[in-house]
């Protein structure tokens, strides 16, 4: 009766017990989705420099949508990302509207929606946060 007992506790206690899941080994990098791996080939060869607030944007040049990872800004040999605190609402399928406080200048304070391209109804809001410069080690900017 009393091993009867203490087997039924101890299996009681199992199941009690979290389940542990398998995790990935720490030298096996969780696969890149589609939009880090495009983000990976336009930055190749290229390191980041300090984060900046602003970034000059005259003469205009378009900015570019990875989808669910970045906003990416080239302007001479230098390539401005700002990953967003939203990336997840970035889709080439939207087009943006930016609505900047400053002319010559956009800035993690500017206000950007997008809005579908087939009904031109409003589909969300992106959050920018400070843009990334990555250069040429050998290049000035």
């Amino acid at each position: 009766m009393f091993k009867r007992l203490a087997l039924s506790a101890a299996a009681f206690g199992l199941l009690a017990a979290p389940a542990v899941q398998a995790e990935e080994p720490a030298d096996q990098p969780a696969e890149m989705t589609k939009g880090e791996k495009r983000l990976a080939k336009m930055l190749k060869g290229r390191v980041a420099g300090e984060p900046e607030r602003c970034i000059r944007t005259i003469p205009s040049r378009s900015l570019v949508q990875i989808d669910d990872t970045a906003l990416v800004y080239r302007a001479g040999k230098t390539i401005w990302v700002n990953y967003t605190k939203t990336p997840d609402a970035i889709d080439d399928f939207d087009y943006l509207v930016i609505r900047k406080f400053s002319a010559s200048q956009l800035c993690r304070t500017d206000q950007v929606e997008t809005y579908s391209r087939a009904g031109h109804f409003f589909s969300g809001v992106i959050f920018l946060d400070d843009f990334v410069p990555y250069r040429l080690p050998d290049a000035e900017g």
